[in-house]
């Protein structure tokens, strides 16, 4: 019997903190607007407005930098508590069209309203009503994304930002992957980009033409996935009851470095955003694991569970330096750093989750 497709709705608030800034303080409003760390201190640019992204600026690049790119920009402190209702006016939202809701963050969600009996079963038609509620409600402008899974649904959300709405159908998808860029692909960092481009993989379509075993040869575990979304198959279900076991974020460098006190630096800065998204979702971590992956793709981890939270950078300085010592750091090059937050608990008090400044925290 034949299945119909399904109808996945990504949508991604356009430069979400630095577009609630603008709109609580009319004086921000068509300026370039960058929210994170101050430009004297080695923070990070948390998200930025699209008239700053004119200079260059981008989220995760070094304040300091954004701040050489862009002079006239106004940096702000991030105020997630603003930020979290804004998000919970938007899931609200949400959940009055669609039952099957899963939340990436504050400012981005899957929807799937394949059994949607809204505007006759129209997703495109569903979607652009969202939008205009958010609007309504909440002053801020969302992009969307339709098509019939969550990769294409996402890549559509991106293609026509700010103010969005594309759809992807299993009629256009081929053609659509086809002349995708491969570092646009979910899931190609800038590492594998680099190397696919050595490979002659410029597009979705070069990629295509690459069979499986020769994917597995340069790419291991990941080769089924690039080869599937390389073809618009992504099985991957909207899961709604996602239980969050750890929160991790990691980065992958374009060249392989081994000075230690760059790989240190990193590590700070991968914490502070992951300390971010705990903050983000009122959790609490007693265990702090690092990542490296050597130039060789041999990978380690080194972690310590504390008797209290994990709440700040700095405090956690000398217990970086000592899981560092146990790998080969120093020795070896490294292509990868990630750092992960595990033994979650919820916080009971509110100022158990103080928002800490921790785009600044990197002093």
């Amino acid at each position: 019997m034949h299945q119909s497709p399904r109808k996945i709705i990504h949508i991604d608030m356009d430069a979400f903190y630095a577009a609630v800034e603008q709109r609580d303080n009319p004086a921000y409003r068509n300026k370039p607007v960058v929210v994170g760390g101050k430009p004297d201190s080695r923070g990070v640019v948390a998200t930025c407005s699209y008239e700053a992204r004119l200079f260059g600026v981008h989220s995760a690049m070094p304040s300091a930098r954004a701040a050489r790119l862009c002079p006239q920009a106004i940096f702000i402190k991030p105020r997630f508590d603003v930020y979290r209702e804004a998000s919970e006016n938007i899931r609200a939202i949400f959940s009055r069209y669609c039952d099957c809701i899963e939340p990436l963050s504050l400012d981005e969600a899957y929807l799937d309203v394949s059994d949607s009996s809204y505007f006759k079963g129209s997703a495109t038609l569903l979607a652009k009503h969202i939008k205009r509620e958010i609007y309504r409600q909440t002053g801020l402008i969302a992009s969307a994304g339709i098509s019939y899974n969550k990769f294409l649904a996402k890549l559509a959300s991106d293609l026509d930002k700010p103010d969005g709405l594309r759809v992807i159908t299993p009629e256009q998808a081929l053609a659509v992957m086809a002349k995708l860029p491969i570092g646009k692909f979910h899931g190609v960092g800038p590492a594998t980009e680099k190397r696919m481009r050595d490979l002659g993989i410029q597009n979705g379509w070069d990629l295509k033409q690459v069979s499986l075993p020769m994917l597995q040869q340069y790419f291991g575990k990941s080769a089924r996935h690039y080869y599937d979304i390389a073809r618009g198959i992504d099985h991957r279900p909207v899961n709604a009851h996602r239980d969050r076991k750890s929160i991790g974020v990691e980065t992958t460098f374009a060249e392989d470095i081994d000075d230690a006190q760059i790989i240190l630096f990193h590590l700070q800065t991968l914490l502070s955003q992951a300390l971010n998204k705990l903050a983000e979702k009122r959790l609490l971590a007693y265990t702090l694991t690092i990542k490296v992956k050597y130039r060789d793709f041999v990978q380690v981890t080194r972690g310590r569970t504390l008797p209290q939270a994990i709440a700040d950078t700095n405090d956690n300085v000398p217990l970086l330096i000592d899981l560092l010592r146990n790998t080969a750091v120093g020795e070896k090059k490294v292509r990868l750093l990630g750092v992960n937050l595990s033994t979650l608990q919820p916080c009971r008090y509110v100022d158990e989750c103080r928002q800490l400044d921790l785009f600044s925290s990197l002093l």
